[in-house]
């Protein structure tokens, strides 16, 4: 939310500059995340003066140029080039100098040089006023009817305004601040023990009725979240631009200047925080304005063309024909204010906070509005508002108000009464607060006092602090504004050391994080919440039922969407080579049951080693991966690490699922790896193979040795090695002939290898060859050839029935 210097200082007198003020706001709970410097006209005019044409003339070179020389007060006369047609001598105009920054109305800033035009030195320029900013003509030069003074700064003759707007982060607790008046209330509060400087509020008083043709009704059906309508009809306005003030207000915090009276509008949204809204009264059917649901699938046009579907579930100001307005959200296309509009029906209410919210959300439609009713609005201003806004609206659209207020209230909004203990307080606080600077405090907030007695107060809290409603919250309310820097450390602190069950386990993904980062990862972390658009699946998915946005409407089952979004960001940044990795938190649901797991998971792609000066490389691939990923369980000290080939999913291609065993545990899949779809790739414009693992190390941890080391002797007698070459079906994969190796022979086998693959010439078709290494020992002998060659048999024997393998002798 932005808020001005300037215009806070309407409300409030206080004497900080716009860092203190910031530094105070900051400390206050409102804080101050930006402070930017702002002129009415941008750039300030700096470097632009007012001068005198001396002479004109025609420019030798070229026929539509002149020069001059021009009186700028800088001692000389400038020689300037001027293509503008109606320069003359003896004008008075505004000069630009040399190292002037223009900030034209359309296109980029640019910075005045002296310079050769067609051969003639130009030392500076003589300026149309779309080219400083001051309008959008290109007609020709500012020509200056009165006498000026040569030299005098051009700001100082369009009495340019410097402002600074606060852009502050207001948390959703805070509607009360949403404005500038809600800002200037807590200004009121921190001033309150220094100063007795007061809230002053814009006068309405002379709100008053001029004519009393009005004939619009309104109509509130739905009480429940219509809290509260307030209107008022205004007549022979003239719709137009807005006067430079307002423009200049609404520009300094962003808005940009529509017509005079939307401008109004949201000059007083932003200066009371309630939102209004206005009708062209020729437009409103019946003369009647009603509040109400409209049936569900009912088509509506929204200001920005786009035609929606309603849910049955928003509430729509209607007229008696058709629907207006989504309450609260956004106006219909056709019954807004137009350059032809002579007589408006202006709207002031107060709407059900979740009715707003589920609207907004429903149609992904954020607005000024929908913010601040969203979070809750004062029902008790919308009269006030309503009578702000009239009167501006007369003063600067001349219209006359029509009629006596239109102000539909059934249940009042009545103030929370709550009791502060000062000893919960000074508990709280952990300091002792004087009870007269609490009580300073509170009245400053417009926290009425009910009744002071020895023990505490018994306050009256208004309906615009929607977030105090329990004693505590009022606490907060005095110790933000007290100041949480004034209450000074305790010179004694407690520190109170609990069991960390976890220590063991904290440590394994610690050292595993390191490994991962001295072999050139870099760990990342994302956000939980992503969209279901990105997974296929839609029966697992954790669905958020009131979610921030649409991309943001299911807990994430899988992290490889984030991964790859963090690639996609590197990758069109010129940086493929990517090594990631990220500790979290998946969810799926299956069926009735919630499953939350934390899984460690790595990306890869692009090159693994770079480009040499040979032109040497080397790429990321899935057997690094799997190393990776086999390093990264050896933390858990498991006494096995087995691979199972697994059927492609719907991100996955060549998977892997990785289990671990230890002792005479069943061996457990803790992990996937594999290689990324292409077509997932190409939704995150990646084109390298890219490779993701997912491993859960809790299950992984669980499943290893974490007990005393075991310790054995150096072998004592020597292994024997011996090959075999076999073919077999395409489809077999190396996982399939070590698991069989190790059924086939448990005792003597300790290792299997394979150093090659072939497919080829001599190969039949859809048959590939492999050749393995076997490692045989054993603890208590030397092997003999009997016993080599019996094991080698029996495991040549299991190739061929159950892969019906040809061994190769």
């Amino acid at each position: 939310m932005k808020v001005s210097y300037n215009w806070l200082k309407k409300y409030i007198a206080f004497d900080w500059d716009a860092a203190t003020l910031a530094q105070k706001l900051t400390d206050c709970g409102l804080e101050v995340e930006h402070v930017e410097q702002t002129e009415s006209i941008k750039g300030g005019l700096k470097g632009i003066v007012l001068g005198k044409v001396l002479t004109c003339e025609k420019h030798p070179n070229a026929d539509k140029l002149s020069l001059t020389t021009v009186d700028a007060g800088t001692g000389t006369p400038l020689n300037i080039v001027c293509g503008a047609p109606n320069v003359a001598a003896g004008q008075s105009v505004v000069v630009a100098l040399e190292g002037a920054m223009l900030y034209p109305a359309e296109g980029e800033p640019f910075e005045i040089k002296q310079s050769k035009i067609r051969g003639e030195l130009s030392q500076g320029m003589i300026c149309a006023e779309d080219e400083i900013g001051l309008g959008n003509s290109h007609a020709g030069i500012i020509v200056l009817n009165e006498e000026i003074t040569p030299g005098a700064l051009a700001s100082d003759y369009y009495k340019v305004e410097t402002d600074y707007i606060l852009e502050i982060g207001l948390t959703p607790n805070r509607a009360d601040a949403a404005s500038h008046i809600g800002v200037a209330r807590d200004l009121q509060a921190l001033l309150a023990n220094d100063t007795e400087a007061q809230l002053q509020l814009p006068d309405v008083k002379n709100f008053t009725s001029d004519v009393n043709d009005a004939q619009i009704t309104v109509d509130v059906e739905d009480n429940h979240n219509c809290i509260r309508y307030s209107g008022i009809s205004i007549s022979g306005i003239t719709c137009g631009p807005s006067p430079d003030w307002l423009v200049a207000a609404l520009n300094g915090i962003g808005q940009k200047s529509i017509n005079n009276i939307v401008d109004t509008t949201n000059y007083v949204l932003h200066e009371t925080g309630q939102p209004l809204h206005a009708f062209d009264a020729d437009k409103i059917a019946g003369n009647k304005v009603i509040v109400k649901q409209m049936p569900a699938a009912t088509s509506f046009v929204t200001l920005d063309g786009i035609e929606r579907k309603m849910q049955g579930s928003e509430l729509m100001i209607c007229n008696e024909t058709e629907a207006m307005c989504i309450a609260g959200v956004f106006g219909g296309i056709d019954s807004g204010v137009t350059p032809y509009t002579k007589n408006i029906f202006l709207e002031s209410a107060c709407f059900n906070p979740v009715s707003i919210r589920k609207t907004s959300k429903l149609h992904n439609l954020k607005t000024d509005a929908s913010f601040r009713f969203e979070r809750g609005t004062d029902p008790n201003i919308t009269v006030y508002a309503l009578k702000r806004a009239a009167l501006l609206i007369k003063e600067i659209a001349h219209g006359k108000i029509d009629g006596e207020i239109i102000d539909v209230y059934p249940e009042k909004v009545e103030n929370t009464v709550l009791h502060l203990r000062f000893d919960k307080l000074n508990q709280i606080a952990g300091h002792k607060i004087e009870t007269k600077i609490v009580e300073k405090i509170l009245l400053a907030l417009e926290i009425e006092i009910l009744n002071d007695y020895h023990e505490g107060l018994q306050l009256s809290i208004p309906p615009f602090k929607v977030d105090v409603k329990r004693e505590i919250d009022v606490i907060e309310e005095v110790m933000r504004v007290y100041g949480y820097n004034n209450i000074p450390a305790p010179k004694k602190s407690s520190v109170s050391l609990v069991n960390f069950e976890n220590a063991g386990s904290y440590k394994i993904k610690n050292n595993i994080s390191q490994y991962l980062v001295s072999n050139g990862f870099a760990e990342m972390l994302s956000n939980s919440l992503v969209s279901e658009n990105l997974f296929e699946n839609k029966d697992e998915l954790v669905k958020i039922e009131n979610p921030l946005s649409i991309d943001l409407n299911v807990m994430r089952p899988s992290m490889l969407p984030s991964l790859l979004n963090a690639a996609n960001y590197n990758v069109s940044r010129q940086n493929a080579d990517l090594r990631l990795f990220e500790w979290g938190t998946i969810y799926k649901r299956y069926g009735e049951k919630f499953i939350e797991q934390q899984q460690l998971c790595l990306i890869i792609t692009g090159k693994r080693i770079a480009e040499n000066r040979k032109g040497q490389f080397l790429q990321n691939d899935i057997f690094y991966l799997k190393a990776l990923a086999e390093n990264i369980l050896n933390f858990t000290r498991p006494d096995k690490i087995s691979y199972e080939y697994n059927a492609e999913s719907d991100q996955l291609i060549e998977t892997m699922r990785v289990a671990v065993k230890s002792g005479n545990t069943k061996s457990a899949f803790v992990g996937t790896l594999g290689k990324v779809k292409k077509k997932m790739l190409a939704s995150y414009d990646i084109n390298n193979d890219t490779f993701f693992a997912e491993i859960n190390i809790n299950d992984a941890i669980a499943k290893g040795n974490h007990g005393s080391f075991r310790m054995t002797e150096i072998p004592k007698f020597p292994e024997v090695r011996r090959d075999l070459s076999m073919i077999l079906d395409r489809s077999v994969g190396y996982i399939e002939l070590e698991k069989i190796s190790f059924e086939t022979e448990r005792k003597l086998l300790k290792n299997v290898t394979l150093f090659d693959v072939y497919e080829g010439e001599k190969i039949p078709a859809g048959k590939k060859s492999y050749a393995l290494s076997f490692t045989l020992y054993d603890d208590e002998k030397t092997l003999q050839d009997k016993e080599i060659e019996k094991v080698m048999s029996k495991l040549m024997e299991a190739f061929e029935k159950k892969l019906n393998a040809e061994v190769r002798k």
